[in-house]
Protein backbone atom coordinates (compact mmCIF):
# COMPACT_ATOMS: atom_id res chain seq x y z
CA UNK A 1 0.00 0.00 0.00
CA UNK A 2 1.65 3.13 -1.09
CA UNK A 3 0.95 7.01 -0.94
CA UNK A 4 0.43 8.48 -4.62
CA UNK A 5 3.58 10.20 -5.96
CA UNK A 6 2.40 13.95 -5.11
CA UNK A 7 1.09 13.20 -1.44
CA UNK A 8 3.06 12.77 1.60
CA UNK A 9 2.17 11.17 5.62
CA UNK A 10 1.33 14.47 7.06
CA UNK A 11 1.75 14.55 10.79
CA UNK A 12 0.10 18.02 10.80
CA UNK A 13 -4.16 18.50 12.04
CA UNK A 14 -6.51 19.65 9.78
CA UNK A 15 -7.87 16.32 7.99
CA UNK A 16 -10.90 15.17 6.76
CA UNK A 17 -12.37 11.67 8.38
CA UNK A 18 -11.59 9.93 4.98
CA UNK A 19 -8.19 11.23 5.34
CA UNK A 20 -7.82 9.91 8.91
CA UNK A 21 -9.26 6.63 7.95
CA UNK A 22 -6.92 6.82 5.16
CA UNK A 23 -3.69 7.57 7.17
CA UNK A 24 -4.91 4.80 10.09
CA UNK A 25 -4.58 2.41 7.06
CA UNK A 26 -0.71 3.50 6.14
CA UNK A 27 0.47 2.82 9.75
CA UNK A 28 -1.22 -0.59 9.81
CA UNK A 29 -0.10 -1.59 7.18
CA UNK A 30 3.36 -0.51 7.97
CA UNK A 31 2.91 -2.23 11.48
CA UNK A 32 2.65 -5.90 9.29
CA UNK A 33 5.79 -4.93 7.76
CA UNK A 34 7.62 -3.79 11.02
CA UNK A 35 6.29 -7.54 12.06
CA UNK A 36 8.09 -9.03 9.42
CA UNK A 37 11.73 -7.47 10.47
CA UNK A 38 11.65 -4.39 7.98
CA UNK A 39 13.97 -1.58 9.41
CA UNK A 40 12.76 2.17 9.38
CA UNK A 41 14.65 2.97 6.29
CA UNK A 42 12.53 0.46 4.32
CA UNK A 43 9.24 1.46 5.89
CA UNK A 44 9.94 5.28 5.29
CA UNK A 45 10.93 4.59 2.11
CA UNK A 46 7.42 2.59 1.07
CA UNK A 47 5.59 5.07 2.55
CA UNK A 48 6.85 7.94 1.78
CA UNK A 49 7.48 9.52 5.34
CA UNK A 50 10.39 10.35 7.54
CA UNK A 51 12.28 7.97 8.98
CA UNK A 52 11.53 9.58 12.02
CA UNK A 53 8.13 8.78 11.55
CA UNK A 54 9.15 5.28 11.19
CA UNK A 55 10.65 4.98 14.71
CA UNK A 56 7.45 6.69 16.00
CA UNK A 57 5.58 3.62 14.54
CA UNK A 58 7.53 0.84 15.60
CA UNK A 59 7.96 2.39 18.95
CA UNK A 60 4.28 2.93 19.43
CA UNK A 61 3.54 -0.70 18.26
CA UNK A 62 6.17 -2.04 20.49
CA UNK A 63 4.04 -0.32 23.43
CA UNK A 64 0.68 -0.85 22.57
CA UNK A 65 0.29 -2.72 20.08
CA UNK A 66 -1.69 -2.27 16.55
CA UNK A 67 -4.49 -0.09 19.06
CA UNK A 68 -1.79 2.34 19.41
CA UNK A 69 -1.48 2.90 15.68
CA UNK A 70 -5.51 4.01 15.46
CA UNK A 71 -6.54 7.17 14.18
CA UNK A 72 -7.31 9.58 17.74
CA UNK A 73 -9.71 11.68 15.04
CA UNK A 74 -8.58 15.48 14.93
CA UNK A 75 -5.73 17.01 15.71
CA UNK A 76 -5.07 20.68 17.21
CA UNK A 77 -6.16 21.76 20.05
CA UNK A 78 -9.81 23.13 19.99
CA UNK A 79 -11.42 26.16 18.83
CA UNK A 80 -12.25 28.59 21.56
CA UNK A 81 -15.12 29.73 20.17
CA UNK A 82 -18.33 28.01 19.35
CA UNK A 83 -19.86 27.70 16.11
CA UNK A 84 -22.26 30.61 16.62
CA UNK A 85 -19.53 33.01 18.36
CA UNK A 86 -17.32 32.58 15.32
CA UNK A 87 -20.20 33.53 12.73
CA UNK A 88 -20.91 36.44 15.44
CA UNK A 89 -16.95 37.16 14.78
CA UNK A 90 -17.07 37.40 10.98
CA UNK A 91 -19.92 39.47 11.29
CA UNK A 92 -18.45 42.39 13.51
CA UNK A 93 -15.09 42.08 11.80
CA UNK A 94 -17.05 42.77 8.26
CA UNK A 95 -18.43 45.70 9.96
CA UNK A 96 -15.36 47.64 9.60
CA UNK A 97 -12.36 48.76 11.85
CA UNK A 98 -14.77 52.42 12.25
CA UNK A 99 -17.37 50.92 13.59
CA UNK A 100 -15.46 50.01 16.63
CA UNK A 101 -13.64 53.21 17.19
CA UNK A 102 -10.64 52.51 14.98
CA UNK A 103 -10.84 55.27 12.57
CA UNK A 104 -7.15 54.73 10.16
CA UNK A 105 -9.17 51.42 9.34
CA UNK A 106 -6.61 49.00 9.86
CA UNK A 107 -7.74 45.72 11.58
CA UNK A 108 -4.18 44.42 13.36
CA UNK A 109 -4.41 40.95 15.60
CA UNK A 110 -3.79 43.34 18.93
CA UNK A 111 -7.29 45.00 18.54
CA UNK A 112 -8.97 41.77 17.49
CA UNK A 113 -7.87 39.66 20.41
CA UNK A 114 -8.92 42.87 22.50
CA UNK A 115 -12.37 42.56 20.78
CA UNK A 116 -12.36 39.17 21.24
CA UNK A 117 -12.02 39.02 24.70
CA UNK A 118 -14.28 41.54 25.75
CA UNK A 119 -17.35 40.34 23.47
CA UNK A 120 -16.46 36.63 23.77
CA UNK A 121 -14.45 36.19 27.14
CA UNK A 122 -11.59 34.31 25.57
CA UNK A 123 -7.98 35.29 25.58
CA UNK A 124 -5.76 33.90 22.03
CA UNK A 125 -2.18 34.58 21.77
CA UNK A 126 -1.47 36.87 18.05
CA UNK A 127 -0.17 33.43 16.82
CA UNK A 128 -3.30 31.78 17.79
CA UNK A 129 -5.32 35.19 16.40
CA UNK A 130 -3.71 34.36 13.08
CA UNK A 131 -4.66 30.59 12.71
CA UNK A 132 -8.47 31.20 13.48
CA UNK A 133 -8.67 33.99 10.79
CA UNK A 134 -7.15 31.82 8.50
CA UNK A 135 -9.88 29.60 9.28
CA UNK A 136 -12.80 31.67 9.07
CA UNK A 137 -11.48 32.43 5.58
CA UNK A 138 -9.70 36.15 6.72
CA UNK A 139 -5.58 36.74 5.72
CA UNK A 140 -4.02 40.19 5.12
CA UNK A 141 -5.26 42.59 2.56
CA UNK A 142 -4.72 45.81 1.43
CA UNK A 143 -7.44 48.54 0.94
CA UNK A 144 -9.01 49.32 -2.68
CA UNK A 145 -8.29 53.26 -0.83
CA UNK A 146 -9.24 54.67 -4.65
CA UNK A 147 -12.45 52.70 -5.22
CA UNK A 148 -13.71 53.97 -1.41
CA UNK A 149 -13.70 57.30 -2.60
CA UNK A 150 -14.25 57.38 -6.28
CA UNK A 151 -17.82 59.61 -6.54
CA UNK A 152 -19.08 57.73 -10.05
CA UNK A 153 -22.17 60.62 -9.62
CA UNK A 154 -19.97 63.37 -9.45
CA UNK A 155 -18.11 62.01 -12.21
CA UNK A 156 -21.12 61.65 -14.62
CA UNK A 157 -22.07 64.79 -13.56
CA UNK A 158 -19.24 66.45 -14.63
CA UNK A 159 -19.27 65.21 -18.24
CA UNK A 160 -22.68 66.40 -18.27
CA UNK A 161 -22.17 69.65 -16.95
CA UNK A 162 -18.62 70.65 -16.82
CA UNK A 163 -17.37 69.18 -19.70
CA UNK A 164 -19.43 71.27 -22.24
CA UNK A 165 -18.68 74.67 -20.58
CA UNK A 166 -14.97 74.09 -20.90
CA UNK A 167 -15.16 73.61 -24.29
CA UNK A 168 -17.77 76.38 -24.17
CA UNK A 169 -15.02 78.37 -23.21
CA UNK A 170 -12.09 77.23 -25.15
CA UNK A 171 -14.20 78.07 -28.21
CA UNK A 172 -14.95 81.13 -27.34
CA UNK A 173 -11.67 82.47 -26.42
CA UNK A 174 -10.17 80.66 -29.46
CA UNK A 175 -8.05 78.92 -27.17
CA UNK A 176 -6.19 75.61 -26.77
CA UNK A 177 -7.59 73.04 -24.51
CA UNK A 178 -4.90 71.95 -21.93
CA UNK A 179 -4.78 68.81 -20.08
CA UNK A 180 -1.67 68.35 -17.53
CA UNK A 181 -0.69 65.69 -15.10
CA UNK A 182 2.31 64.08 -13.71
CA UNK A 183 4.52 61.28 -12.96
CA UNK A 184 7.75 59.57 -11.92
CA UNK A 185 10.18 57.19 -12.50
CA UNK A 186 12.80 55.90 -10.31
CA UNK A 187 15.99 53.60 -10.98
CA UNK A 188 13.79 50.05 -10.30
CA UNK A 189 12.25 50.05 -13.98
CA UNK A 190 8.89 48.56 -14.48
CA UNK A 191 8.19 44.62 -14.71
CA UNK A 192 7.09 43.49 -18.23
CA UNK A 193 6.69 40.33 -19.59
CA UNK A 194 9.20 39.01 -22.16
CA UNK A 195 10.28 34.88 -23.28
CA UNK A 196 12.41 32.75 -20.85
CA UNK A 197 13.33 29.22 -20.86
CA UNK A 198 10.32 27.41 -18.92
CA UNK A 199 10.71 27.19 -14.78
CA UNK A 200 13.83 29.87 -14.84
CA UNK A 201 12.17 32.99 -14.22
CA UNK A 202 14.20 35.57 -15.99
CA UNK A 203 16.40 38.20 -13.33
CA UNK A 204 17.54 41.75 -14.55
CA UNK A 205 19.76 43.14 -12.57
CA UNK A 206 19.16 46.76 -11.68
CA UNK A 207 21.01 50.06 -9.59
CA UNK A 208 18.08 50.82 -7.33
CA UNK A 209 19.96 52.32 -3.93
CA UNK A 210 18.50 55.26 -2.46
CA UNK A 211 15.80 57.49 -3.37
CA UNK A 212 16.96 58.97 -6.73
CA UNK A 213 13.90 59.93 -9.09
CA UNK A 214 13.19 61.84 -12.25
CA UNK A 215 9.70 63.38 -11.61
CA UNK A 216 7.84 64.22 -15.35
CA UNK A 217 5.32 67.29 -15.88
CA UNK A 218 3.57 66.65 -19.34
CA UNK A 219 0.86 68.58 -21.42
CA UNK A 220 -1.66 67.82 -24.22
CA UNK A 221 -3.18 70.85 -26.18
CA UNK A 222 -5.58 70.67 -28.36
CA UNK A 223 -7.47 72.86 -30.74
CA UNK A 224 -11.09 71.30 -31.22
CA UNK A 225 -12.59 72.53 -34.55
CA UNK A 226 -9.12 73.57 -35.93
CA UNK A 227 -8.22 70.64 -38.47
CA UNK A 228 -4.62 72.75 -39.49
CA UNK A 229 -3.66 72.27 -35.50
CA UNK A 230 -2.02 69.02 -34.58
CA UNK A 231 -2.52 68.07 -30.83
CA UNK A 232 0.99 68.82 -29.22
CA UNK A 233 2.49 67.18 -26.06
CA UNK A 234 4.81 69.43 -23.96
CA UNK A 235 6.64 68.32 -21.30
CA UNK A 236 9.39 69.14 -18.28
CA UNK A 237 11.77 66.79 -16.10
CA UNK A 238 12.97 67.80 -12.15
CA UNK A 239 15.92 65.49 -11.40
CA UNK A 240 16.50 64.14 -7.35
CA UNK A 241 19.53 63.07 -6.64
CA UNK A 242 18.55 61.32 -3.06
CA UNK A 243 20.96 63.91 -1.34
CA UNK A 244 20.35 66.63 1.00
CA UNK A 245 17.13 67.06 3.70
CA UNK A 246 16.18 69.84 2.50
CA UNK A 247 15.97 69.03 -1.36
CA UNK A 248 13.38 70.01 -3.86
CA UNK A 249 11.50 66.56 -4.58
CA UNK A 250 8.80 67.67 -6.96
CA UNK A 251 7.71 70.26 -8.70
CA UNK A 252 6.42 73.17 -6.91
CA UNK A 253 3.98 76.22 -7.57
CA UNK A 254 6.87 77.90 -9.92
CA UNK A 255 7.56 74.61 -11.80
CA UNK A 256 4.10 74.81 -12.76
CA UNK A 257 3.84 78.25 -13.79
CA UNK A 258 7.24 78.01 -15.83
CA UNK A 259 5.88 74.48 -17.74
CA UNK A 260 2.55 77.04 -18.71
CA UNK A 261 4.92 79.75 -19.70
CA UNK A 262 6.74 77.61 -22.30
CA UNK A 263 3.72 76.05 -23.18
CA UNK A 264 1.84 79.42 -23.79
CA UNK A 265 4.93 80.84 -26.25
CA UNK A 266 5.02 77.56 -27.84
CA UNK A 267 1.34 77.40 -28.27
CA UNK A 268 0.72 81.10 -29.30
CA UNK A 269 -2.37 81.52 -27.75
CA UNK A 270 -4.63 81.63 -25.06
CA UNK A 271 -4.81 78.12 -22.93
CA UNK A 272 -7.94 75.99 -20.91
CA UNK A 273 -6.22 74.22 -18.41
CA UNK A 274 -7.53 71.09 -17.01
CA UNK A 275 -5.82 68.71 -14.44
CA UNK A 276 -6.49 67.13 -11.01
CA UNK A 277 -6.52 68.74 -7.79
CA UNK A 278 -3.14 67.97 -6.41
CA UNK A 279 -2.41 70.08 -3.46
CA UNK A 280 0.21 72.42 -5.71
CA UNK A 281 -2.19 72.95 -8.40
CA UNK A 282 -4.62 74.69 -5.73
CA UNK A 283 -2.93 75.77 -3.39
CA UNK A 284 -2.66 79.95 -2.49
CA UNK A 285 0.50 80.19 -4.58
CA UNK A 286 -0.70 78.54 -7.63
CA UNK A 287 -4.21 80.63 -7.83
CA UNK A 288 -2.26 83.87 -7.56
CA UNK A 289 0.03 82.44 -10.08
CA UNK A 290 -2.97 81.73 -12.59
CA UNK A 291 -4.77 85.10 -11.49
CA UNK A 292 -1.93 87.07 -13.10
CA UNK A 293 -1.92 85.37 -16.08
CA UNK A 294 -4.92 86.45 -18.11
CA UNK A 295 -4.14 84.03 -20.97
CA UNK A 296 -5.01 81.30 -18.66
CA UNK A 297 -8.18 79.57 -17.73
CA UNK A 298 -8.15 76.81 -15.54
CA UNK A 299 -10.99 74.03 -14.58
CA UNK A 300 -10.22 70.94 -11.91
CA UNK A 301 -10.95 67.28 -12.62
CA UNK A 302 -13.16 64.97 -10.32
CA UNK A 303 -11.25 63.39 -7.77
CA UNK A 304 -10.18 59.71 -8.70
CA UNK A 305 -11.07 60.00 -12.57
CA UNK A 306 -7.67 59.62 -14.02
CA UNK A 307 -9.44 58.08 -17.08
CA UNK A 308 -10.60 61.62 -17.97
CA UNK A 309 -6.88 62.46 -18.37
CA UNK A 310 -4.67 62.11 -21.75
CA UNK A 311 -1.56 62.14 -20.23
CA UNK A 312 -2.40 59.18 -18.32
CA UNK A 313 -1.75 57.27 -21.48
CA UNK A 314 1.08 59.28 -22.24
CA UNK A 315 2.63 57.84 -18.71
CA UNK A 316 1.51 53.89 -19.55
CA UNK A 317 3.39 54.23 -23.08
CA UNK A 318 6.08 55.98 -21.20
CA UNK A 319 6.54 52.86 -18.37
CA UNK A 320 5.70 49.95 -20.81
CA UNK A 321 8.63 51.20 -22.83
CA UNK A 322 10.85 51.18 -19.66
CA UNK A 323 9.92 47.92 -18.78
CA UNK A 324 12.94 45.69 -17.61
CA UNK A 325 15.44 48.17 -18.68
CA UNK A 326 18.87 47.86 -16.75
CA UNK A 327 19.63 51.31 -16.18
CA UNK A 328 23.04 52.74 -14.59
CA UNK A 329 22.54 55.75 -12.73
CA UNK A 330 19.63 58.15 -13.10
CA UNK A 331 21.10 60.37 -15.76
CA UNK A 332 20.91 57.68 -18.14
CA UNK A 333 17.27 57.41 -16.98
CA UNK A 334 16.63 60.93 -17.79
CA UNK A 335 18.02 60.51 -21.07
CA UNK A 336 15.68 57.61 -21.83
CA UNK A 337 12.80 59.59 -20.26
CA UNK A 338 13.34 62.16 -22.62
CA UNK A 339 14.01 60.06 -25.68
CA UNK A 340 10.81 58.07 -24.59
CA UNK A 341 8.86 61.66 -24.69
CA UNK A 342 10.45 63.07 -27.41
CA UNK A 343 9.50 60.15 -29.70
CA UNK A 344 5.68 60.96 -29.03
CA UNK A 345 5.66 64.14 -29.69
CA UNK A 346 6.61 62.83 -33.41
CA UNK A 347 3.60 60.85 -33.28
CA UNK A 348 0.46 63.10 -33.48
CA UNK A 349 -2.04 60.03 -33.67
CA UNK A 350 -0.56 58.41 -30.74
CA UNK A 351 -1.43 61.55 -29.20
CA UNK A 352 -5.02 61.91 -30.71
CA UNK A 353 -5.72 58.30 -29.20
CA UNK A 354 -4.77 59.41 -26.11
CA UNK A 355 -7.05 62.03 -26.34
CA UNK A 356 -9.76 59.69 -27.72
CA UNK A 357 -9.25 56.83 -25.36
CA UNK A 358 -10.77 59.65 -22.41
CA UNK A 359 -14.48 59.33 -24.24
CA UNK A 360 -14.25 62.94 -24.02
CA UNK A 361 -16.65 64.71 -26.91
CA UNK A 362 -14.13 67.39 -28.54
CA UNK A 363 -16.54 68.77 -30.93
CA UNK A 364 -17.60 72.01 -30.79
CA UNK A 365 -20.37 71.95 -32.70
CA UNK A 366 -24.11 73.27 -31.06
CA UNK A 367 -21.97 74.26 -28.25
CA UNK A 368 -23.76 77.80 -27.67
CA UNK A 369 -27.90 76.02 -28.14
Amino acid sequence: MRYARTMRYPDGGGLTAAERARRERVRLAAAELIEEGASDREIAKRFRVSRMSANRWRRALAAGGKAALASKGADGARCKLTPAQLRELEAVLDAGPAAWGWADQCWTLARIGELVRERFGADYTLAGLDVLLHRIGWSVQVPARRAAERDEAAIAAWREETWPVIKRTAADLGAWLCFEDESGQGLRPPKGRTWGRRGRTPVVKVTAQGSKRVSIAALIATRPGAATERARLIYRTHLDRGSGKRRRKGFTETDYARLLDGAHQELGGAMVLVWDNLPTHTSRAMRQLIAARSWLTVFQLPAYAPELNPVEGVWSSMKRSLANLTKQGIDQLVVLVKTRLKRMQYRPGLIDGFLAKTGLDLTIRNLHN
